[in-house]
C-alpha cells in the first residue's frame, strides 16, 4: 500500500469513476471512490477518485493516456484505419528493437503519431512428396504442418505482448512519452510485409529500422531486411544502428551531412528533414556535394551557388557548410556527424543487384543514424 494523504485526481459520474478506479487498479495505482456531496450523499454530484499522493505521478500517465494502460489485443489484422498518421515500427524482439521504440516514440509524440509494432514471421512449408511413376502424385496433406503454424503464430503473439508489456512499464517510470501505439502480426517475409503495409496504409509518415553494428552486417550483406527496405520503400525512413545508446531523440542530434547531387531533389530532402525535426532547432548541416554526371561536373561551381543561396534563404534556423567530395564514403565519418541525410531515387530490382543504391551502400559501411529520403 503507498503511503501519503489522499487527494482527488478526478470528478466524474458514478460509472466514469468506476472504470477510472478499475483502470488505476489495474496498474497497481490504490483508488477510492468518495461522493462529492457528503451532507447529503443521495443527491450525487458526483464522484471523487482519490489516490495516495505518492502515487499522482504514476496516476497521472495513466489519466492522460488511458488508451495505452486499457488492456488491447495483439491485433492480426494488416490494414488498420485510425484515422491519424502513422510511424511504422518494424520490430524482431531484439534489443535492438525496444531502443529503436524509444526513438520512435519521442518522434511520435512530436508531431501526435500512432506508432505501430509490425512483426512477420515466416512458418516452414514442407516439400510435398511427390512419386515418379507413370503419373505425378502429390501428397499436400502434410501432418503437423498447421500445427507448426500455430506454435509459431503463437510464440510471436507472446513476444510482442511482452514487448508491449516493457514498453507500457517505461511510460509508467516516465521513461517514454505517452503516444498511442497498436501492434500487427503478419505472416510472411518481412520486407515484403512491410511494403505491403505501406502500401494498404497511405497515413504512414515514416519507417524506423534497427540496424545491426557495422562488423556484423556483413554476415548479411545478401539479405538484409532494412537495405531491402530502403531499396524499395517510398516513405521517409530512419536507421537506428544497435549500440548508439545516445540517439535516443532527434533532439540529439546536432550535426547532419547531407549527400548532395545537386539536383532538385536536394531541396525535397532538406525540406523534408525540417519538416520532421522538432520546431525552431537549430542544426550544423554539412552538404557534401556528388555530382552525378558529367553535365553537373561541368556546372558544379554554379550548382553548389543556387544550393547554398536556396538553404539560407528557406532554413534560417540551420547552419550549412558545402564540400566538395569524391567517390568514396570514408569521408562521411570523418567529422562524426549524428545523422546522414540521404535522397534516394527508387530503381528496379535487376538494377538493385548489380548496382545498390547509394543508402544501401552506406547502411554497410558505417553505424551512423540515416535518414532516407525517397524522391
Amino acid at each position: 500500500m503507498a503511503d501519503g494523504r489522499l487527494i482527488t485526481v478526478a470528478i466524474h459520474t458514478y460509472d466514469k469513476a468506476v472504470a477510472l478506479k478499475a483502470l488505476l487498479e489495474n496498474e497497481g495505482v490504490e483508488a477510492v471512490l468518495q461522493n462529492v456531496n457528503l451532507s447529503d450523499p443521495v443527491i450525487s454530484s458526483g464522484v471523487r477518485v482519490r489516490i495516495h499522493e505518492d502515487d499522482l505521478p504514476l496516476a497521472l500517465r495513466i489519466i492522460e493516456n488511458p488508451e495505452i494502460f486499457a488492456i488491447a489485443p495483439v491485433s492480426a489484422a494488416s490494414v488498420v484505419d485510425y484515422g491519424e498518421q502513422i510511424l511504422l515500427l518494424p520490430v524482431d524482439f531484439s534489443e535492438r528493437s525496444f531502443h529503436s521504440a524509444r526513438v520512435a516514440f519521442s518522434i511520435a509524440a512530436q508531431h501526435g503519431w500512432r506508432v505501430v509494432f509490425l512483426h512477420a514471421y515466416l512458418v516452414p512449408r514442407s516439400s510435398s512428396i511427390m512419386s515418379l511413376s507413370n503419373s505425378l502424385n502429390f501428397d499436400v496433406n502434410q501432418p503437423g504442418e498447421s500445427q507448426a503454424s500455430i506454435e509459431i503464430a503463437k510464440g510471436a503473439h507472446e513476444m510482442m505482448t511482452s514487448l508491449i508489456t516493457r514498453v507500457k512499464s517505461s511510460i509508467k517510470r516516465g521513461e517514454m512519452p505517452g503516444v498511442k501505439f497498436s501492434s500487427v502480426l503478419v505472416e510472411g517475409v518481412p520486407e515484403e510485409c512491410i511494403a505491403q503495409y505501406i502500401k494498404e496504409n497511405r497515413s504512414v509518415r515514416l519507417i524506423i529500422m534497427g540496424t545491426r553494428a557495422a562488423s556484423r552486417k556483413a554476415h548479411d550483406l545478401a539479405g538484409s531486411i532494412t537495405a531491402e527496405v530502403l531499396d524499395s520503400c517510398r516513405v521517409q525512413a530512419l536507421t537506428v544502428p544497435e549500440g548508439d545508446s545516445w540517439f535516443n531523440s532527434l533532439d540529439d542530434v546536432k550535426h547532419v551531412t547531407l549527400l548532395s547531387t545537386l539536383e532538385q531533389e536536394d531541396f525535397l530532402a532538406l525540406d523534408a528533414l525540417n519538416r520532421l525535426m522538432p520546431k525552431g532547432k537549430h542544426l550544423d548541416v554539412k552538404v557534401i556535394c556528388l555530382p552525378s554526371n558529367k553535365y553537373m561536373r561541368a556546372t558544379a561551381k554554379a550548382a553548389r551557388s543556387a544550393l547554398g543561396e536556396y538553404c539560407n534563404a528557406h532554413f534560417p534556423n540551420y547552419s550549412f557548410t558545402l564540400e566538395n567530395a569524391g567517390s568514396e564514403l570514408d569521408s562521411l565519418e570523418q567529422d562524426h556527424p549524428d545523422l546522414i541525410i540521404v535522397p534516394n531515387r527508387k530503381k528496379i530490382m535487376l538494377l538493385r543487384l548489380f548496382s545498390p543504391g547509394l543508402a544501401h551502400r552506406i547502411l554497410f559501411h558505417t553505424d551512423i543514424p540515416m535518414m532516407v529520403i525517397p524522391v
